[in-house]
């Protein structure tokens, strides 16, 4: 995103900054001269990180709230006109659908689609007449069938519907796009069980990805008429092939998990 005015000109808002993708997107703005609100659940760090990178305001928020996004949006216009609002904000608990306990089930859909939802909403009614974009953090995975992270898969597809549809209700001169990323080298990533099929097939793309890629990839969003990107390309197409025969999916599954437990012990 170039940037033609000074900073306090123009404010943004990313979610769940503290560390990962969200704090990467958070730096590149802050490069860019924005006067950035980041927000997190954990409210410790995000302070932290909002001293350390320059942004105007490190708030505690659960993004599950619907009243939250409207304290945070009002924090952005205390600074400045609002120009863009990233839901980045999700968590990635790995585990067939049988296996996953009911709270992290109801915290995956509230979390990963609510939290959007209410995001998008409030962004949508925080622009001014200059407009503004919306950029919001899906996965590949929302794309095709991923064994070991159905209920993640699941909220990620219907991030990836939303913005597409909520990007043909916005008015003119309001972008919504989303960022589809393959497996990243993130916390979340970390996390997940070493010997789980899902951390196997988000390695099978032969590398993470890194969260600077991710943060240039949704940063680049910003102004443009794309609607979806995904990172890297190749996947996308790969994972579209598998939604559209997906009962001969499960071969090629396989395959990609054993390239993953073969990457991951590099």
């Amino acid at each position: 995103m170039s940037t033609h005015q000074g900073k306090g000109e123009r404010s943004c808002v990313v979610t769940g900054a503290a560390r990962g993708i969200g704090r990467g997107i958070a730096e590149r703005l802050v490069a860019d001269g924005l006067a950035v609100v980041i927000t997190d659940l954990d409210g410790d760090a995000v302070g932290r990180t909002a001293e350390e990178i320059g942004a105007v305001a490190g708030l505690e928020q659960d993004v599950r709230d619907s009243a939250s996004h409207q304290a945070v949006a009002a924090e952005a216009l205390r600074h400045a006109p609002l120009r863009a609002w990233f839901n980045n904000a999700g968590v990635g608990w790995d585990g067939t659908l049988a296996e996953l306990g009911d709270e992290q089930v109801r915290g995956l859909v509230e979390i990963n689609l609510l939290g959007v939802l209410w995001g998008m909403r409030t962004a949508l009614a925080s622009f001014d007449d200059a407009g503004g974009d919306i950029v919001n953090t899906a996965s590949l995975s929302g794309l095709g069938p991923v064994p070991g992270l159905s209920v993640y898969a699941a909220t990620k597809a219907a991030v990836v519907s939303a913005t597409m549809s909520v990007a043909l209700e916005a008015p003119r001169g309001v972008g919504v796009h989303a960022v589809l990323p393959d497996g990243v080298a993130t916390p979340m990533v970390a996390q997940m069980k070493e010997t789980g099929l899902a951390k196997a097939l988000v390695s099978s793309g032969g590398r993470l990805l890194t969260v600077e890629e991710i943060a240039e990839a949704a940063v680049g969003l910003v102004g443009s008429r794309r609607v979806l990107r995904t990172v890297p390309a190749w996947r996308g197409a790969a994972m579209r092939a598998s939604a559209m025969a997906p009962s001969l999916a499960s071969g090629a599954m396989g395959l990609f998990a054993a390239q993953g437990r073969r990457a991951a012990r590099r």
